[in-house]
């Protein structure tokens, strides 16, 4: 798969676009509800609201994983991109839903008004849900079948529902906001396995998904050792991904970060740095992504996702 990380993003990005316009979301409903009625009107402030919230200057990190597992099992690029769009809507309703004032109340995202901010809260909690819906219709609609089999839909789609829901990111974010207030160090061994229990399910539930969904579109079936290395590679770089969020929230600025910096601090949330101390918390990252890195040595095919294990640890933003 000779192709870079940026013509990666610019690919998922067109994908993107075409999920999140009014004739294919027509086309999909009158497909799902297998009726002879005319198409549904669609809410164009629905439509404005999820591609506001899913477009703009995401990392596309998460679809750049999705084509990085595919990448490992020789998929093909095409078989991949509908996947990789699906993470990006998923990744995107959680961080809407995140932004609300129920939740972390930002009013800053990707360095423009969050969702709730930009129309109000009531269409971004429907924005977030319809964005959750269209990811999962990404993978099991009728355009995907195109380039994955029924077999294959169905356990990418289980692998990114269970991803996201009560035993994934929904579950990390109940602990998350369960430890607000009450981050008081009782013992440091039990609260860095509680804060890696929070972002393994938070941040790096999906990150590990994604990975594993791009392996899956292989032609050929994935053996469970290739899966087994693949989980361990999304597993740490989910946390390195998340000792660096930690870290930023610190070092970084709002203008560089695009959302506010400290509110971690405020929440009396835990963190790595709180735990371990900054310096501790880098060499964290550091040692995390050395042992990504090492578990790709099967893989002969393997520069896509080692070159984002580094740019997860070397990000500034």
């Amino acid at each position: 798969m000779p192709t870079s990380l940026p013509a990666l993003r610019e690919r998922v990005e067109r994908k993107l676009e075409l999920l999140l316009t009014s004739s294919f979301c027509e086309h999909s409903l009158n497909y799902s509800i297998n009726s002879i009625e005319s198409a549904r009107p669609l809410s164009p402030t629905l439509l404005a609201a999820m591609h506001y919230s899913c477009m703009g200057s995401g990392k596309r990190m998460r679809a750049q994983l999705v084509y990085g597992g595919g990448q490992c099992t020789r998929a093909e690029l095409d078989a991949l991109d509908f996947p990789a769009a699906a993470i990006e809507m998923m990744h995107a309703y959680s961080l809407v839903h995140d932004d609300l004032p129920a939740m972390d109340d930002d009013a800053l995202r990707r360095g423009r008004p969050t969702c709730h901010i930009q129309f109000d809260e009531a269409t971004a909690i429907l924005a977030g849900d319809a964005l959750q819906a269209q990811a999962l219709n990404a993978i099991l609609g009728l355009p995907a079948s195109s380039f994955l089999s029924s077999d294959q839909q169905l356990l990418i789609g289980r692998t990114l529902s269970s991803a996201a829901g009560a035993e994934g990111m929904v579950a990390g974010q109940m602990l998350d906001l369960e430890a607000e207030n009450n981050a008081g160090i009782d013992n440091q061994t039990s609260n860095l396995l509680r804060l890696q229990n929070i972002h393994k399910s938070k941040t790096g539930a999906l990150i590990k998904a994604s990975v594993r969904m791009g392996a899956l579109c292989a032609a050929q079936s994935p053996d469970i050792e290739a899966l087994t290395a693949l989980d361990l590679y999304g597993e740490k770089i989910g946390l390195a991904f998340q000792v660096i969020d930690d870290i930023l929230d610190i070092e970084s600025d709002t203008k560089t970060l695009g959302k506010p910096v400290g509110s971690d601090e405020g929440l009396n949330k835990l963190t790595y740095p709180v735990l371990l101390g900054l310096e501790a918390s880098k060499q964290h990252a550091r040692d995390l992504h050395d042992e990504a890195i090492e578990s790709l040595s099967a893989f002969s095919d393997n520069s896509l996702l080692v070159e984002l294990a580094t740019k997860v640890v070397e990000r500034t933003y």
